[in-house]
């Protein structure tokens, strides 16, 4: 076998790199190991849509404050323009109890929030009562766990909480600083919102990123299934828009 310039580069460029590599191990710098491929990003399937980008069918709301446009559910309010109190357009096919949900949205303006495991307010029509994963223009509430008509502030942008029988919210660890995770939120453009439920773990993700999660083991005031619901909120003018929703039953 006849040895050629290029068989010799070879060998060379092989010899220097085993010599570097045993240089890095000597001096305790063992190369960089890709995790990345251990646990790759899952293929979400089983998912199916609950808004069909053209038509309210499913969705119950004020038509006052409530239509489709561009493939979106649009929810808005102007500064004459105002319900009694928050409105919700709500989701009349089901009261998921265990399952995901996954959307975009887009939010001009005060606040809004997509509701789940709740109750429509008996006395009030199109009010809603029950955990929310919460919504505002300037970024300050975005990401956390609230529960509107209830227990108020559960898990706060950035926290693990867990609630015991008949107590208060406390803070059992950090998902990441404050600033962080706001600067990860698309405030003037589309959002995508990751909801988990299952048991009493609520999880909510803003982009990929985990925002809040809640363990709520406070049986007489917490809810294991209930309606879906997206918030038209009192106050300053508002516009919130909503697409490609799409929900999993677990």
């Amino acid at each position: 076998m006849s040895v050629t310039t290029d068989d010799h580069q070879l060998t060379r460029r092989l010899a220097l790199g085993s010599v570097l590599g045993g240089a890095a191990l000597l001096a305790g710098q063992a190369p960089k190991r890709d995790l990345s491929k251990l646990v790759p990003p899952l293929v979400e399937t089983g998912f199916e849509p609950i808004f069909d980008g053209k038509s309210m069918d499913g969705w119950d709301g004020d038509p006052t404050f409530w239509r489709v446009e561009n493939g979106a559910l649009v929810g808005e309010t102007t500064a004459e323009k105002q319900p009694a109190q928050n409105t919700f357009l709500i989701w009349r096919k089901g009261e998921p109890g265990n399952f995901e949900l996954m959307a975009e949205y887009k939010l001009t303006g005060f606040n809004s929030g997509i509701q789940y495991r709740s109750i429509e307010m008996p006395n009030l029509k199109w009010a809603m009562k029950g955990y929310q994963a919460d919504i505002d223009g300037e970024q300050t509430y975005t990401g956390q766990i609230y529960e509107e008509r209830g227990r108020g502030f559960l898990a706060l942008r950035g926290q693990f909480s867990y609630i015991p029988e008949g107590k208060k919210p406390g803070m059992v660890g950090t998902l990441g600083e404050d600033s962080e995770l706001k600067a990860l939120i698309h405030g003037a453009d589309w959002n995508h919102v990751h909801i988990i439920a299952r048991g009493n773990t609520l999880i909510q993700i803003w982009n990929g990123r985990v925002m809040s999660m809640l363990i709520d083991d406070d049986a007489a005031n917490r809810k294991m299934e209930g309606l879906l619901g997206i918030q038209v909120h009192k106050g300053p003018a508002m516009k919130i828009e909503v697409r490609s929703m799409q929900l999993k039953m677990l």
